[in-house]
């Protein structure tokens, strides 16, 4: 899939809008789009940036060959001179970005690219369909991965996933949001990640009776033992026949090291504790309670409220679709335009009657800050480049729409950390990408910095996201320059 061109994956007004920079403008004029979100999927506090190892690999590999020019012609809406243009067609520019694993927020730029026009407008619809797909699933595994409390999630979504790719890289960002493991075997080999699983109810039907089928897959798999119990009877044929098969493997001196029982169906609460009950019982009390079934973060943190004895979850529909919330809705939207007189760039802003869609405009970073005694973020600060920040020096912050809203902070008790890093400079990738279990450790040391209120799944509390005085100053100049034109 890797060898794929992918030059094409672009929304035609893209390529529309390249040819006429390149009649009607300066092809060459440098500028900033910046790649962000507005709110966060699913009701949730936060969400976790995924995806940027495709995004990498793509910027990479993108040229037009000739093929595509010859489909391009096809179309009849482009003139030969920007196709011959497009047969050198090489990006040339700077990208940043937030590393993934990493915990974001809405408004703030998630990639930013600084390049000519035309190479920061083609990318556009790439970028985002990357990473707004991966950062989805990233966040949704989080959600799914904090109501298990601790035990093991395991994504098993390929089969309903909305196809390969979807499939694939939705099991790469669901390993990132922290996943025990993949049932989906490709992911597992491009990605390096673990791959697991057990065996359906075909399985057991296939046999003349259940008991031979859990023989003939304890005999295969003494060291993954997972018995599916629900086929006929849960707790009249399933569990107990699963206990046989466990004595038996013990007499035969067979060790029982990752041995256990599924459910997929049923009462889930109900079935986990009287199965508890039979295997403790019967001598196994430390046996594996997984459950399957159309779960997700709800359902799950309410059947442990019911003290289901479940430590183990196979999570696939809910999760490889984000079912309840779809779609992560980022953006991307031009923040300045290079003055070659000055060398300054120009901001650039886009006004909407909703306040949420009106952007910040300028060549920004973000600042990321903690508490100095907890280690937990306080807020995240939206700044022009070139702002500087001393610890040692107390920080005001205020809402950038209720602006009496304010918080003081007082001289070192608070960190300051850069969010966005180079990835290409002037063309050419700057950044190697972790590997993706590397990638989950630090996503997972990412949301130990964030308070329990803004992890909790129903009304979490919200993490501010500021503005610098001078970035606050500059959109309200902008705002008011456009107003007094207007009248």
């Amino acid at each position: 899939m890797s060898q794929r061109n992918l030059t094409l994956l672009t929304d035609l007004y893209e390529l529309t809008m390249m040819q006429g920079y390149f009649k009607e403008k300066d092809a060459n004029e440098t500028v900033i789009f910046d790649a962000f979100y507005r709110s966060n999927p699913g009701g949730n506090g936060y969400a976790i940036c995924a995806g940027l190892e495709q995004a990498i690999e793509y910027i990479k590999e993108l040229e037009f060959n000739s093929e595509d020019v010859d489909y391009l012609r096809s179309t009849g809406l482009f003139e030969e001179d920007f196709l011959e243009y497009l047969l050198h067609f090489r990006f040339s520019g700077d990208i940043y970005a937030i590393p993934e694993g990493t915990v974001i927020f809405p408004r703030e730029p998630l990639v930013k690219v600084i390049a000519p026009i035309m190479e920061a407008q083609l990318v556009e619809t790439a970028l985002l369909t990357i990473i707004n797909h991966q950062s989805l699933i990233a966040t949704k595994t989080a959600r799914v991965v904090f109501a298990a409390e601790g035990d093991g999630v395991m994504e098993f979504g390929l089969r309903r996933a909305q196809g390969p790719d979807a499939g694939i890289y939705g099991a790469r960002a669901a390993m990132i949001g922290g996943c025990v493991g993949t049932s989906n075997v490709l992911a597992g080999k491009m990605f390096n990640v673990p791959v697991k699983g057990t065996h359906a109810h075909s399985w057991i039907m296939s046999f003349p009776d259940e008991l031979s089928a859990f023989r003939s897959y304890a005999k295969l798999y003494p060291k993954a033992c997972i018995l599916l119990v629900d086929t006929y009877d849960t707790l009249k044929s399933g569990v107990p026949n699963a206990i046989k098969v466990f004595r038996e493997m013990k007499e035969a001196n067979i060790p029982l090291t990752s041995y256990g029982i599924r459910l997929d169906s049923g009462d889930l609460a109900y079935l986990s504790k009287k199965a508890k009950k039979m295997l403790t019982e019967a001598g196994f009390p430390d046996a594996i309670i997984s459950a399957s079934n159309d779960l997700d973060e709800t359902l799950i943190n309410s059947l442990k409220i019911q003290g289901a004895t479940i430590n183990s979850w196979g999570v696939g529909t809910n999760l490889i679709t984000s079912k309840d919330c779809p779609s992560f809705g980022g953006v991307y939207k031009l923040a300045a335009v290079l003055d070659r007189r000055t060398g300054e760039f120009n901001p650039k802003i886009k006004l909407s009657e909703n306040a949420e869609k009106i952007t910040n405009p300028g060549n920004k970073e973000i600042k990321r800050i903690y508490s100095r005694e907890t280690g937990k973020i306080i807020a995240d600060l939206i700044c022009l480049e070139g702002e500087v920040y001393d610890e040692n020096h107390s920080l005001l912050l205020f809402d950038p729409i209720e602006t009496w809203k304010k918080t003081h902070l007082a001289p070192n008790t608070y960190t300051m950390r850069d969010l966005l890093i180079p990835v290409f400079q002037k063309g050419k990738c700057v950044y190697e990408s972790p590997a993706v279990m590397d990638i989950q450790a630090y996503c997972k040391k990412e949301l130990d910095t964030l308070w329990d209120e803004s992890r909790r799944l129903v009304n979490p509390h919200e993490v501010h996201v500021d503005l610098s005085k001078p970035l606050w100053n500059m959109k309200n100049q902008l705002l008011d320059n456009y107003h007094f034109q207007e009248s």
